[in-house]
């Protein structure tokens, strides 16, 4: 086969079509940066950086999206938060 030969392959793509479900944190005036931030690696297991990040972004935002995946994950996790005292809800 020379080089100037174009080869075509199929490629075959299945799409997962599962429902990943959203945790999202809203912004309060109760709750300081590091209690939000401590709450984040604790509950959702944030790398600092990631927890710092996304604290920010609730802030200016009013909301982030922390965690995504199946319900029955996220249910004790956005339970967790709730306790903690942050606002948070699963869509």
């Amino acid at each position: 086969m020379s080089t100037k030969e174009k080869i075509r392959e199929k490629v075959s793509v299945k799409e997962v079509t599962s429902k990943n479900n959203e945790i999202i944190v809203y912004n309060d005036d109760v709750n300081t940066f590091d209690h939000v931030i401590d709450t984040l690696m604790r509950v959702c297991e944030h790398t600092p950086e990631q927890a710092e990040q996304c604290s920010l972004i609730v802030h200016y935002n009013g909301k982030c999206t922390v965690k995504t995946g199946p319900l029955n994950k996220l249910k004790p996790q956005c339970s967790s938060l709730l306790e903690a005292g942050l606002s948070a809800e699963i869509i």
